[in-house]
């Protein structure tokens, strides 16, 4: 079906579908089918928590779909959960109420995600399950009667694929469907834990009944019967510190509270621990409702993912699989991005050239030659590595291996204050720690997500891998072991990644003795079955993020090279730069001449780059950079690049472009052929070491600390991050400087 452009006016009335479903359903898969481009993106009221809304067409109608954050169950314990439950519930301030809910269900794991559905049902909204995944599940032998489930359930269950656009138009017919039908009702009655439940649910409402909030979703000032059920069964959980915290006044939050651990305790004197009570009811039922709905012909289900998890989740030797897979992925880098780099390279000479035979000498020619080709071309030309390091690690996610990998850490990280479920925002990070942060959401202990919040943007991100190749390219000796399988500049690309991770351990630790003490909440992770990755999904992240560099390179690094190129410009009187360049120009062949003409210029151009603004800040901040072994042209690239890491590159190819070193030998070169006013070189291996550990540890990037600042609420932990940040990596780089310059 054909997707209809976002209208406000119509957007207010029309229906909203809501889609719910676990983690490693195919629900924003399944969303991006039913809603195509017409998507638009915000937070909801009072929250930073992001929704997603498209606009689609059903049969005859159009509506707006809801994408809520992924979830396990409606046991809110984060505050995305407990988002995506008062949305269903209605609880949401300016949002309007949800009219079907739609769950993504994993046809390859259907009894465990029925917990959720069971859950859902209980909700008094019309509900349609979407049974995903079905091809996954028929090629592991698996028959799924969807007809006999539909009809044990009471509801609508459509048998989707939605990586292979199957079952796409008959889930829109059930969608509108159910919204004609009027069973709320039916809905209503249906219950799965036990009766004696219900009515202590009541006599707690009643107790709540005279409770004053500071703001209430209804009349009352109460939250829904849902809610009220999870603050009961779910001890310490995101319902009760909402509601106890955000909505009781002080005068009388100790008598709820009291009221509220008297009701536990009744509970678990006449049924049970909370806990064991809902998950052995939900089972019971989710086990009742599949008899006679599945059959497995073949037995096939889950024996290889069985065998290998066997291998890859093995106490050591997952470990060195990882490890193994991590620098093999960091050797392709350098193996495969070698000719569209110099593609990249050639373009961009081809370009500079072209522009300088159109315009003479002058200062336009020097703008867009020395300030924006130099600047977001020497950028630019890592593009090919960085999309082959989101290539990799789309591959390693859309077969279900990082979920392998957080649990194979989980041990180690338990041991410094975290555990495995900060391994995946963590993770995120390597790609950029803006949705890294962000992704701290799942973790329900606040101290946990802090101190996760605090080391994710330690973890080398993408901006970060042009500086590394910048330097490994032009200092590190192209050296191979092995027959070429193993590579020196593979080897400290990956180094460089792993002094984040190193650096993380120790820093969470002082954190959880420190500013956030506590236990470490217990990590439960379901583990996917591995599925071989959808072609579609890669090339749709690997372009995203690609896009996304190309966007950021021609937006931020554009703008800051054309200020670099300025505070390098003025002051000063290029009259004599321009008629070199108009000499050399004009000259005739001789190759004696030429060198001269050259030799003259690069000393003017170097004079006037000496005396301009951008000269005469770094020689100021010279004594500071001094003992990391860098002179002043590299210090004025590390404080240029506080908004950016990868800013640092644009401006050293415009400086080195302004002083005439850039011209032949590109970036590389200049940097190789650098000199102090004595002729020794201004780079080493210790140097160019130092600049990458810095970069390596240093908070130089604005906008994820303006996204701490959002997740947190406070300035606090924004300058904490941006402090001890910036003071471990001028540490780091003054020891690497200062031992490696004695080791070499």
């Amino acid at each position: 079906m054909a997707t209809a452009p976002t209208n406000s006016s119509s957007s207010q009335s029309a229906a909203r579908i809501a889609l719910v479903g676990n983690p490693n359903t195919g629900k924003s898969t399944l969303f991006n089918a039913l809603a195509g481009m017409s998507v638009r993106t915000g937070n909801y009221p009072g929250v930073t928590i992001e929704k997603k809304i498209g606009r689609c067409m059903l049969v005859e109608q159009h509506v707006d779909l809801l994408d809520l954050p992924g979830t396990y169950s409606l046991a809110p314990r984060s505050p995305d959960e407990l988002v995506a439950v008062e949305v269903l519930t209605g609880e949401v301030v300016d949002e309007p109420p949800v009219d079907v809910i739609v769950c993504v269900v994993n046809a390859t794991q259907l009894r465990r995600n029925l917990f959720l559905v069971s859950q859902l049902l209980e909700l008094g909204k019309p509900v349609v399950i979407a049974l995903n995944m079905i091809d996954s599940s028929s090629s592991r032998g698996v028959t799924i009667n969807t007809e006999r489930l539909s009809e044990q359930l009471g509801v609508p269950v459509v048998a989707t694929s939605a990586t292979k656009r199957r079952g796409i138009d008959e889930l829109r017919h059930a969608i509108e469907s159910r919204l004609n039908l009027d069973d709320s009702a039916e809905e209503m009655s249906r219950r799965v834990l036990p009766d004696l439940f219900y009515k202590m649910r009541d006599d707690f409402r009643q107790t709540l009944s005279g409770t004053e909030s500071a703001s209430s979703p209804d009349q009352t000032g109460l939250p829904s019967d849902y809610l009220i059920e999870r603050m009961l069964l779910d001890r310490g959980g995101e319902a009760e510190r909402r509601f106890v915290s955000g909505q009781v006044s002080d005068a009388r939050r100790g008598e709820v509270s009291a009221a509220l651990a008297a009701c536990r305790q009744r509970l678990t004197e006449q049924l049970g621990d909370p806990i064991d009570l809902e998950c052995n009811a939900r089972y019971a039922w989710a086990a009742e409702k599949l008899t006679g709905v599945v059959s497995d012909v073949g037995a096939l289900s889950g024996k290889m993912t069985d065998r290998l998890d066997a291998v890859l989740t093995h106490r050591l030797g997952g470990l060195v699989f990882f490890f193994l897979v991590m620098f093999l992925i960091f050797q392709s880098i350098y193996s495969l991005a070698g000719w569209p780099m110099d593609l990249i390279d050639g373009t961009t000479s081809w370009v500079a050239d072209l522009v300088t035979s159109v315009l003479g000498p002058g200062v336009l020619r020097s703008l867009i030659t020395d300030g924006v080709i130099a600047g977001v071309g020497g950028v630019l030309i890592f593009l090919p590595q960085i999309a082959l390091l989101f290539f990799f690690l789309a591959i390693l996610e859309d077969c279900g291996y990082m979920s392998r990998a957080a649990f194979l850490v989980d041990r180690v990280m338990m041991a410094f204050g975290l555990s495995g479920k900060s391994f995946l925002p963590m993770m995120s990070s390597f790609a950029c720690a803006v949705p890294g942060v962000m992704a701290t959401r799942v973790i329900e202990n606040r101290r946990d997500r802090l101190a996760t919040i605090m080391v994710a943007p330690l973890m080398s991100c993408s901006a970060r891998l042009p500086v590394y190749l910048l330097l490994i390219a032009a200092f590190i000796p192209s050296v191979t072991y092995w027959g070429g399988w193993l590579s020196l500049p593979a080897m400290v690309l990956m180094a460089m990644y792993l002094i984040g991770v190193v650096t993380a351990i120790p820093v969470a630790w002082i954190l959880k003795k420190t500013l956030l003490r506590g236990e470490v909440a217990p990590f439960v992770l379901e583990l996917p079955e591995y599925r071989v990755p959808s072609i579609r999904v890669v090339l749709t992240r690997v372009w995203d993020a690609s896009l996304a560099f190309v966007v950021r390179a021609g937006t931020l690094i554009f703008a800051a090279s054309i200020l670099i190129w300025f505070a390098g410009f003025w002051p000063g009187d290029h009259t004599r730069q321009y008629e070199l360049q108009q000499q050399l120009a004009t000259t005739a062949a001789d190759a004696d001449q030429i060198a001269t003409l050259q030799a003259e210029l690069r000393s003017e151009s170097a004079g006037l780059l000496e005396q301009s603004l951008l000269g005469r800040i770094g020689h100021r901040i010279e004594p500071i950079v001094a003992p990391l072994g860098w002179d002043w042209k590299i210090g004025v690239g590390a404080l240029a690049s506080f908004p950016a890491r990868e800013v640092i590159i644009a401006t050293l190819g415009t400086i080195y472009s302004l002083g005439g070193d850039a011209e032949e030998e590109g970036l590389v070169g200049a940097l190789q052929q650098s000199t102090y006013p004595n002729g020794d070189p201004v780079y080493s291996i210790p140097v160019a070491l130092s600049v990458m550990v810095f970069f390596a540890l240093c908070a130089q990037c604005v906008s994820t600390l303006l996204v701490i600042r959002r997740e947190t609420n406070s300035w606090f932990w924004p300058v904490l991050s941006f402090s001890y940040m910036t003071i471990l990596a001028y540490v780091g780089a003054l020891l690497t400087y200062q031992v490696g310059s004695r080791l070499f």
